[in-house]
């Protein structure tokens, strides 16, 4: 007799399970028929090898002179089993090929495609993805324009973002963040406002006509669980470290609710604090990005409140864009604390300081003379309602020769529940930019450009007012639309000019 062999049902008994592993790419039939099929197979071929066996020892019990149909039939049967066994050697399907053969083979052709597809899986765990294209359209009234720039403009920002796992060091485990951007359109140019500009979308390369992608951020992080060596699923406090290209307002003064300038607020004054970003303090490149580190204590012991602590070095000058090792770098740290109030509502609560060693002074900020700054600010956010979240930032200068000593903005966003949209949001913000001492004494003479005329040419007092409302529109899960009102009241200081008015419409798609 010829035994059947069973590697082939093996195969396909395998892929059964593996199916069971991976539910959502079980193809039909389920795996409940699958199973069913192999049983009545496995039923079918121990019958086969039974018939074999009770067929081999009639022929070796029966005299030679009557063996001749028993043996003929013998042979038929050895033959049948023969052609299985080429059949299965074979990895196409033939319509000469035994029924049980065919079925076997399609079970363990979808077996195969399953361990594919699961492979694929496995190769894409923890990758994750993510894109954005953001249009913006704005115009202000002709008084609060710039000599020479055009009333409207519009402009583009694309950005990728894509997390890839970094591997693991013992129990720490790794990922690497990359982030390109791409745009153009350098936006509106306002008369004498003091730091803050109305479309902080607005991205473009050296080359206005230019639209190449550049590498923005690409950072590895590794997390940390701390007691070192302890059991990773019951870590309450971890370690975060962060080593390359970095925006620093992902990981310092961050908000809820006045972060995003793609989908929340526009003017950069309610984006970070004025005298880091716009007031230039926190000294990155051209772009807003800069090489530098981070590490980061976090403690959830008294989880679900939380608290941590982080802090971070980062280049400033040319050390930002490269040119230079990292000599005088900007450097802050930061103390966070997340609380429950108002009957179990999220806030968070950051206090920081910060020292740039290679800050322009405002009245050389056209040459490359440098000095050191300093100050200390707040963020808050605090959820008091099923859709509502109030915001507030607080900046102040301790050193260095600057506009403004002194910034504070505070705001709310307002989720469409309560009108029946869900998904849409109204979000409010007012800003004080208060000018300081020295600028007031030399606005009305500075001349930092050397071109023989002020470049204020009037006496600051006072502080720059603003206000912002926008209403953001979801349309889909992937597009949204957000129309924007802008007022700037006494812009830079100067109490005898035209209000500044800026009208915009912003449309993002992300995916």
């Amino acid at each position: 007799m010829l035994p059947f062999k069973h590697k082939h049902l093996a195969t396909a008994l395998a892929g059964v399970m593996l199916a069971g592993s991976f539910p959502a790419l079980a193809a039909e039939p389920s795996q409940a028929e699958l199973l069913k099929e192999l049983h009545r197979l496995s039923e079918r071929m121990e019958k086969l090898e039974a018939r074999n066996a009770e067929l081999e020892k009639k022929v070796q019990s029966t005299p030679a002179k009557s063996d001749g149909e028993l043996a003929q039939r013998v042979k038929t049967l050895e033959e049948n089993n023969a052609r299985m066994e080429t059949a299965l050697e074979s990895d196409r399907l033939s319509e000469k090929d035994p029924e049980v053969v065919t079925r076997l083979k399609d079970i363990e052709f979808r077996t195969l495609s399953m361990q594919k597809q699961a492979r694929m899986i496995e190769s894409l765990e923890g990758i994750t993805a993510g894109a954005s294209l953001t249009l913006v359209a704005q115009s202000a009234n002709k008084a609060a324009i710039a000599a020479g720039e055009p009333g409207s403009a519009l402009n583009y920002r694309g950005d990728v973002s894509v997390t890839l796992p970094g591997g693991e060091i013992g129990n720490a485990e790794g990922k690497i963040f990359a982030h390109f951007r791409l745009g153009q359109g350098n936006g509106l140019a306002l008369n004498n406002t003091l730091t803050s500009t109305p479309n902080t979308t607005a991205f473009s390369l050296t080359n206005p006509n230019d639209s190449t992608a550049m590498l923005a951020q690409a950072w590895y992080q590794l997390d940390v669980p701390l007691p070192l060596g302890g059991y990773k699923p019951n870590s309450r406090e971890h370690l975060e470290i962060n080593v390359g290209k970095i925006d620093p307002f992902v990981f310092f003064d961050q908000n809820v609710a006045a972060d995003d300038e793609s989908s929340r607020f526009l003017n950069n004054a309610f984006v970070h604090n004025p005298l880091l970003d716009s007031g230039s303090d926190a000294g990155v490149d051209a772009y807003g990005f800069t090489p530098g580190m981070r590490i980061a204590y976090h403690n959830e012991t008294q989880k679900p409140e939380w608290w941590r602590t982080s802090l971070g070095v980062f280049g400033a000058g040319k050390g930002a864009s490269y040119d230079h090792s990292f000599s005088a770098p900007f450097v802050i740290g930061q103390l966070e604390f997340g609380r429950k109030f108002f009957g179990g509502l999220d806030g968070t609560y950051r206090l920081y300081a910060w020292h740039n060693g290679q800050s322009t002074a405002y009245q050389n900020e056209f040459d490359t003379a440098i000095e050191h700054h300093s100050g200390w600010g707040a963020s808050i956010d605090q959820r008091i309602g099923d859709a509502t979240t109030l915001f507030g930032r607080y900046g102040k200068n301790l050193s260095g020769k600057v506009r403004i000593d002194q910034a504070f903005t505070l705001g709310a966003e307002f989720g469409g529940s309560y009108w029946n949209r869900s998904a849409d949001s109204i979000g409010v913000a007012l800003g004080w930019l208060h000018t300081s001492k020295d600028f007031r004494a030399n606005s009305a003479t500075l001349d930092a450009d050397a071109d023989g005329n002020p470049d204020f040419g009037y006496t600051a007092t006072g502080a720059e007012q603003l206000a912002e409302i926008y209403y953001r529109m979801r349309l889909n899960k992937n597009l949204e639309l957000t129309p924007d009102f802008q007022l700037i009241r006494r812009p830079g200081g100067d109490q005898s000019a035209t209000n500044a008015k800026v009208v915009g419409l912003r449309a993002k798609a992300s995916f």
